[in-house]
């Protein structure tokens, strides 16, 4: 029935909008009655109006929305090319990373577009701030571009004229090839260089976070003025009282009716129904489109900021909100640190794409294999979490005939993937999540992986 709801538009708007005109019902009052059905048609007037002005505010939101993913897209593309280079060192990577910088300059474009909106300076300059960040970080990727092109002697100067103009540190110069390969590659995937990029994720973040705060905000307050232009049609309504019995009949139950029930639900922030006269069931018509709207950009922002986009699993900063909320203080859990073995060296010989549809595979066996009311998460590249609720220290069986399972699977892959296996560090609280807890279940994964990986150990205290 909802989406039936949402997919109406234009002339089937009309078409499902029933009801009696109130002008036709005024055609037999007074001149003082009619001048009083002026006042409201105006005020009716000014509440689409105000609609309007909603829904204008919601399209410049999706925008904004629409812009920052070009932001991000953008440098975790240059991201992406500039760590193939360093690990694959094939120029056409080298050849992409500027034709970004040059020619298509997604960022630039987005800021451009940005700038059209009158959103707050605040949002705006974070999201400036996240560009400039993305510049420096530029310099590091650059540089480490120069160390590959050094030491493989490749020759980019017709694409990449920017490397010439760096110039390596004189510790730099003296190393072999093999030791610049190293720290390029390094420079791109360090502690360092992750920092940045997640300071850069956060302030689009907090952009994000003042975009929806605005159009909250503005929705509020248009709620405000609609409610005060309902109560002063209803002051008009209360003057027709006179004019007639009939009359006061007809607008109890085509006008005062729907407006009273129209504000509580705005109130209460629910959808309206469809009732009353025509231009109330078309008012909560459009204002329910544009509700559902709202509420479903909301959650998708939601769930888009709390899931990982490739496995579609709770991701990092999801997990730790799971990790620090009050739903598992004091409950008997238990913590599952998970590790996809020797997968940087399938991912490397094989492809992205394969080690892609690797980690899809290993998220599809965890969720199938752990209970709806467990929490699956992707905390890291090759890095798997797990709570278990209501777990105790007896259920260790089978927990390792679960990861024994998946093993099985993983050893013998019949989809043409590599053999893959997990590595397992598993430690039971009987008060929710702690530090204390995590570094067991830490030292668990740590003796699996001493004693040779593929396999599950659990924390003895």
């Amino acid at each position: 029935m909802e989406k039936k709801k949402k997919s109406v538009t234009g002339q089937e708007e009309k078409s499902i909008v029933k009801g009696v005109r109130i002008r036709t019902i005024n055609y037999g009052m007074l001149l003082a009655a009619s001048m009083i059905y002026i006042l409201i048609l105006y005020a009716t007037i000014h509440l689409s109006l105000k609609y309007e002005e909603l829904n204008i505010a919601t399209e410049n939101y999706v925008a904004c929305v629409r812009q920052a993913g070009m932001v991000t897209e953008a440098s975790e593309y240059l991201t992406m090319k500039a760590r193939m280079y360093a690990v694959n060192r094939e120029i056409e990577h080298v050849q992409n990373y500027f034709t970004e910088i040059h020619v298509t300059k997604r960022r630039e474009a987005a800021l451009e577009e940005l700038e059209k909106y009158n959103g707050s300076q605040e949002a705006y300059d974070y999201l400036k701030t996240a560009l400039e960040s993305s510049n420096e970080l530029m310099k590091r990727e650059m540089y480490s571009m120069k160390l590959v092109a050094t030491a493989m002697g490749h020759d980019i100067r017709e694409f990449a004229w920017e490397l010439e103009d760096i110039r390596l540190t004189g510790a730099d110069q003296k190393m072999d090839s093999e030791a610049m390969l190293k720290k390029a590659e390094d420079m791109v995937f360090d502690t360092v260089y992750q920092d940045a990029k997640a300071q850069i994720n956060r302030n689009i973040s907090y952009f994000l976070n003042h975009v929806v705060e605005a159009t909250k905000q503005q929705r509020t307050d248009n709620a405000s003025m609609m409610q005060r232009i309902m109560n002063t049609q209803r002051v008009y309504i209360g003057l027709l009282f006179v004019l007639s019995a009939m009359n006061l009949v007809l607008v109890i139950a085509l006008i005062v009716k729907p407006l009273r029930v129209y504000i509580r639900c705005i109130k209460d922030e629910k959808r309206l129904p469809m009732e009353g006269a025509y231009e109330f069931q078309y008012l909560a018509l459009t204002y329910n489109h544009m509700y559902d709207m709202n509420e479903e950009n909301e959650a998708a922002l939601r769930y888009k900021a709390d899931h990982d986009a490739l496995t579609d699993l709770i991701n990092r900063g999801g997990f730790d909100q799971i990790c620090k909320s009050k739903q598992l203080q004091g409950k008997r859990i238990a913590l599952l640190l998970i590790d996809v073995d020797r997968f940087k060296q399938v991912n490397d010989g094989n492809g992205h794409r394969t080690g892609d549809r690797i980690l899809k595979k290993v998220a599809g066996l965890l969720t199938n294999k752990f209970r709806s009311k467990d929490y699956v998460a992707r905390v890291g590249g090759d890095e798997f979490s797990i709570i278990m609720m209501d777990a105790e220290a007896d259920m260790s069986d089978l927990i390792e005939k679960k990861i024994e399972s998946i093993n099985q699977v993983l050893r013998n892959p019949e989809d043409g993937l590599p053999e893959v296996s997990l590595s397992v560090g598993v430690a039971f609280s009987q008060n929710g999540y702690t530090n204390t807890l995590y570094q067991n279940a830490d030292l668990a994964l740590y003796q699996v992986k001493e004693n040779g990986r593929c396999g599950c150990d659990f924390y003895q205290g």
